[in-house]
Order: C-alpha cells, then sequence, then structure tokens
C-alpha cells in the first residue's frame, strides 16, 4: 500500500519537474521574441505631400452686365464677369455672344439673342439670383445662339464659394440655354448637376444690392434690368492663374 502511494507521488513530482522546465522554455522563446521585435527597425513616418494650391479654370473672355433697380434704395451698378473658354467652351461662347449681342435673331423664338432688356426674374435670398430668360423674362424662356441647348461640358469646377457664375438647364442633364445663375453662398448641392463657366471679376456689390431684392420663394421685390451687357478687353492679371484660396468668400 506504502509503495503504491510512493510510486504515484514520484510520478506526480516527475511530471510537474517536466511542466515547469517547458513552462520556462516557452518563456525564454517569449523574451528571445520581445528582444528582437525592439531591435527591429521600424519605417521612418514620411509627412505626406499636399496637392499642389488648385487653380480656377483660366479666364479666357470677360464680360459685363449694367443692372438697374426700379425703385429701390439700390440704384445698380456693373457686374463684370471672367468666363473659363478652355473648361466649358460653348457655355462661354454663349454667354460672351449674349453679351455682345452680335448674333441677330434666334432660330427658334425669333427674338434678338441678347442679354440686353432681360430681368433678372428669380432672386432667392442667401442662394443665388438667377437671369437669362430675354424670351418670357420669368424663367420659362431663353435660347442659345446654337438653336439646340447646350451639353453639361464639366462639372470640374464646385459650388463651393459665393459668385460663382453657373448655367441654369431646364431640370434635366445636358439642357443648358441662355438661363445663368450667380451664387450669394456656397452650394455645394448644385455639383454635379450644374456646371460652373465663370465667376464675377469686379461688382459683388451689386450682386448682393440684387440678393437684397429677394424672397424665399424667389419672386423680386422690385423688377431688375439688365440695361447694358458687352465685352470687355482682360487685363494681364485676369489672365494669370487663380488659386482658389484667393476667390474663396466665406
Amino acid at each position: 500500500m506504502i509503495s503504491h502511494l510512493l510510486l504515484r507521488w514520484r510520478t506526480m513530482l516527475l511530471l510537474l519537474i517536466l511542466l515547469s522546465s517547458q513552462s520556462i522554455i516557452i518563456d525564454a522563446k517569449i523574451e528571445q521574441e520581445d528582444e528582437r521585435s525592439v531591435t527591429l527597425p521600424k519605417r521612418k513616418v514620411v509627412k505626406p505631400l499636399l496637392d499642389p494650391i488648385p487653380m480656377l479654370p483660366q479666364v479666357t473672355h470677360k464680360v459685363f452686365l449694367d443692372v438697374e433697380i426700379e425703385d429701390g434704395d439700390d440704384s445698380g451698378g456693373r457686374i463684370e464677369l471672367g468666363l473659363f473658354g478652355t473648361h466649358a467652351p460653348q457655355l462661354v461662347e454663349n454667354f460672351r455672344a449674349l453679351c455682345a449681342c452680335d448674333q441677330g435673331n434666334g432660330k427658334r423664338t425669333k427674338k434678338p439673342l441678347c442679354y440686353k432688356g432681360s430681368t433678372f426674374h428669380r432672386i432667392i435670398t442667401n442662394f443665388m439670383i438667377q437671369g437669362g430668360d430675354f424670351t418670357h423674362h420669368d424663367g420659362t424662356g431663353g435660347e442659345t445662339i446654337f438653336g439646340a441647348d447646350i451639353v453639361d461640358e464639366s462639372f470640374a469646377v464646385k459650388h463651393n464659394r459665393k459668385f460663382l457664375l453657373s448655367s441654369a438647364n431646364k431640370g434635366r442633364r445636358n439642357s443648358n440655354a441662355s438661363q445663368f445663375f450667380i451664387t450669394t453662398v456656397k452650394a455645394q448641392w448644385l455639383d454635379d448637376h450644374h456646371v460652373v463657366f465663370g465667376f464675377v471679376l469686379s461688382g459683388e456689390d451689386v450682386v448682393q444690392a440684387i440678393e437684397r431684392q429677394g424672397t424665399n420663394g424667389g419672386k423680386p421685390r422690385q423688377k431688375i434690368t439688365v440695361v447694358n451687357s458687352g465685352v470687355l478687353e482682360l487685363t494681364a492679371q485676369e489672365k494669370l492663374p487663380i488659386p482658389v484660396a484667393q476667390k474663396i468668400i466665406a
């Protein structure tokens, strides 16, 4: 009986010694791995390269709209616009020609292809001012110098600043004509739906005076008429690329 107990005790003791030795070996391996991991060379953190300052498209044409506000505290004034001819060539040529009034009468409407005498028919405060309907003066008319509508040439320029010139379409793709709008706030929800093709070079105060005649529904408080329009020569400075940051106005 006693010999049997001694045998069991020896067996258990040998088992404990064996397990203990295995644990020491495992701990030693872990320590060695830890030491190796500490001495492994770490990858140097590289500062990410910044993108170059984005540029607005090159201004290729300059036009103006002389605006009169009827019976308002503001008399109106001149808005000068720079157009992105390499970005949206058809929209720019259409807008330039409608400012210059040099294309005769429209193929469809038989009306003079000219912004002179048209109105800003839709003005929404803290959003935009819209014009360009020289046939019906209510947002239902207008025409391009080509007769047919103009396709959406590019959505690359975003509506992320005030005083951008963008094309007002007919609520569907590729339906741009003569109507346009100028933003008075950032309006990114218009991105990929309307084509930006220019911006205000001077006359921001006139745009804001027109905006003050707006309502939430869009009907102007006073009649606002384009009494004259035309084409101007670009200065050497205006031909230079313009960093977007210089034209961001919060």
